[in-house]
């Protein structure tokens, strides 16, 4: 069976990844949306096909669906981002737009206003059969894409305040590392860019540490804000000469400073996740005590 050449010679010039020190391989991110909301885009340009020659009033009606079909393709396709990177997370906010509720309710109203659409209106305003139809869509597409996660998770005893400040944090980190992973591109070098995946992967890392446990905030916001900020200027500056010159010596420097970040964000992960360990076992021997004074011994 063929298959492709890869190593030394290959025209990534790297080796296969190998798993150094326990690392896992990086995950392949595939859209949570996917075709199964870019599919609901295509009922729209069918109803205005449908209608643009059945005269004025069923192309205006057509025509509203369309548009309310499509707003619902819309939000439907955000609501299904938004639920992916909730389930992502351990400790996560509820978003706070219900897309998908949304995008359903739009979809009935769509559907109703095909039906009416396609209606003989020369027999009667008959609107019990497009209300119907506009509620069987609804409930349809509730079934299939469910509802959106209704209450925030593993929030318990965090504070709202702290909790808010570590939001906008990671929201900025996230802009950006997806700047980079964009900005990347215009380099047309794949070792670059798959070696800039493996740091956004450890990046991130340290983005759910602090996400589960805000009081790693002002630890780790230098590196969150500032060194991710000077990341992504580096790799704009790269991008540019390295897209003009190919010059050899520009990614050897480049990869060079993401070896360095990676190292240094890790150690900062792995310092915190020490902290937390550090401080549930002063929690331990704290009730150790306690229980020591009632009476309770324990082996």
């Amino acid at each position: 069976m063929a298959k492709r050449f890869g190593g030394q010679y290959s025209p990534d010039g790297t080796s296969p990844p190998a798993l150094e020190g326990g690392k896992k391989r990086r995950r392949l991110e595939v859209d949570p949306a996917g075709g199964r909301a870019n599919v609901m885009f295509v009922p729209a340009i069918v109803l205005v096909a449908t209608t643009f020659s059945d005269g004025a009033v069923s192309f205006l009606a057509g025509l509203t669906g369309a548009l309310s079909l499509t707003l619902a393709a819309w939000l439907l396709r955000g609501g299904l981002r938004a639920e992916a990177a909730f389930n992502s997370r351990k400790v996560a906010r509820r978003p706070a737009l219900p897309r998908k509720i949304l995008a359903a309710g739009l979809a009935g109203i769509g559907a109703a206003l095909a039906v009416f659409a396609h209606t003989d209106t020369s027999l009667g305003l008959n609107l019990l059969s497009p209300v119907l139809y506009g509620i069987i869509t609804t409930g349809l597409f509730i079934a299939a894409f469910g509802f959106d996660p209704m209450k925030s998770k593993g929030m318990d005893g965090i504070d709202t305040f702290q909790q808010d400040r570590v939001a906008r944090v990671v929201d900025e980190a996230e802009r950006h590392l997806t700047t980079m992973r964009e900005t990347i591109l215009r380099a047309g070098d794949r070792q670059s860019a798959a070696r800039l995946e493996d740091f956004v992967d450890t990046a991130r890392e340290l983005i759910r540490t602090v996400e589960e446990d805000p009081r790693d905030l002002t630890a780790a916001r230098k590196y969150l804000g500032v060194y991710l900020q000077g990341a992504r200027n580096a790799t704009a500056k790269f991008a540019d000469i390295y897209a003009r010159t190919q010059d050899p010596q520009a990614r050897a420097d480049y990869l060079a400073l993401l070896d360095d970040l990676e190292q240094n964000f890790a150690a900062r992960n792995q310092k915190s996740l020490l902290d937390d360990r550090g401080d549930l076992n002063v929690e331990i021997d704290v009730l150790r005590e306690r229980l020591s004074r009632e009476g309770v011994r324990l082996k």
